[in-house]
């Protein structure tokens, strides 16, 4: 599956975002209004984020947050950063081998 980084500013009432968004990059949730209106986890993980207040004030930086969809005001996209291809991720099998024992001490 291929994903797409979205550059986005985002709006709550309290703070101004800016920051980066993955999606897919086609078919389901592939656009911003899709994911955001069937987003069942009730936040939005955004990455390399500035937040700052609304009413003025300095950004911070944040490799991550979580913005609660339900309040955000405005989600303005800014941009496609990439494209990733995410085949190369471990398969589901190159994790499920069995667990190896600690080493026994001597």
């Amino acid at each position: 599956m291929q994903l797409r980084r979205e550059r986005v500013f985002v709006e709550t009432e309290s703070r101004r975002i800016v920051g980066t968004l993955q999606l897919p990059n086609e078919g389901y949730r592939s656009r911003t209004t899709d994911f955001l209106n069937a987003n069942d986890r009730g936040f939005i993980a955004l990455t390399d984020a500035d937040v700052a207040p609304v009413h003025g004030g300095e950004a911070t930086r944040h490799e991550f947050v979580a913005v609660s969809a339900r309040h955000i005001v405005l989600l303005v996209e800014l941009g496609t950063v990439e494209v990733l291809d995410d085949s190369s991720a471990l398969s589901p099998k190159s994790w499920q081998t069995g667990s190896t024992p600690p080493p026994v001490p001597t």
